[in-house]
């Protein structure tokens, strides 16, 4: 089944909501929109009701900005993306986590870039949640490896890490390296659940055969194999990467 995400848009322009609406419903079938909102207050009020992936926020509303209601909401777990058209609010937006910060009138490659960066975040969250449940599988779980030769059945465990190889799947485990017809999304989706997280765009990893998480940005399996993470799921991967190991790590000093 084909993942979702729900949104909420708020701006104090209709007109503005009804493009916004428009363009993701082109751009993306997999965003839901479920409520929208024209201000600040009514805004704040859904969003305490009402849990969303994405929040669409305009800054610029009668009585409190959008940077504003943000503050008034520091537990928020939605993805924020500022949609406006004042630039210099951006650094603010970005020292408050904000997901994306684009610009009126809205282009597409913006937007797409910003929802895109918006979906791996709530899907890397979804995977520490599972792991946090408890939901990875007391019993070996099998993935069907399909090659050139056949079919390969390995266990789940005893993959290392998955690497994209042009439109196909690199599956490296503690017995061989397989190329698979596959391309990496299909093996997301066969190990979700697992305890795998994809680090970078290339890459796939099983977080219980992670030997060493460099602060320069790479880790190191078990096979001694250096796998870059991306500097989008870096901190998603940091947070689970705690969870896994049972090691509280200070993500700020990680950073540095």
């Amino acid at each position: 089944m084909k993942e979702t995400y729900t949104c909420i848009l708020i701006d104090d322009e209709p007109n503005a909501i009804g493009l916004l609406d428009a363009s993701l419903k082109e751009l993306f079938s997999e965003i839901e929109v479920k409520a929208t909102c024209t201000d600040w207050a009514s805004a704040m009020k859904t969003l305490r009701s009402t849990p969303f992936d994405i929040v669409f926020l305009d800054i610029s509303m009668p009585g409190k900005n959008g940077i504003d209601l943000l503050k008034l909401m520091p537990t928020l777990e939605s993805e924020v993306i500022f949609v406006t058209a004042h630039h210099e609010y951006a650094i603010e937006a970005f020292k408050l986590s904000a997901c994306g910060y684009i610009l009126k009138p809205i282009e597409d490659a913006e937007l797409v870039q910003a929802v895109n960066k918006a979906i791996e975040h709530v899907n890397n969250k979804r995977l520490a949640q599972q792991l946090k449940n408890g939901a990875a599988a007391a019993s070996p779980s099998i993935i069907g490896i399909p090659n050139n030769k056949g079919v390969d059945y390995v266990k789940a465990e005893d993959i290392f890490y998955f690497e994209a190889v042009n439109k196909c799947t690199k599956v490296v485990s503690r017995h061989a390296e397989i190329l698979s017809s596959y391309n990496i999304g299909r093996f997301k989706e066969a190990v979700e659940g697992l305890g795998f997280f994809q680090v970078h765009r290339s890459f796939i990893v099983n977080m219980h055969h992670i030997r060493r998480y460099v602060s320069s940005g790479d880790i190191v399996m078990d096979n001694s194999k250096e796998i870059p993470v991306s500097r989008y799921a870096k901190d998603e991967f940091l947070k689970q990467f705690s969870i896994v190991s049972n090691v509280r790590i200070n993500i700020d000093d990680m950073k540095r």
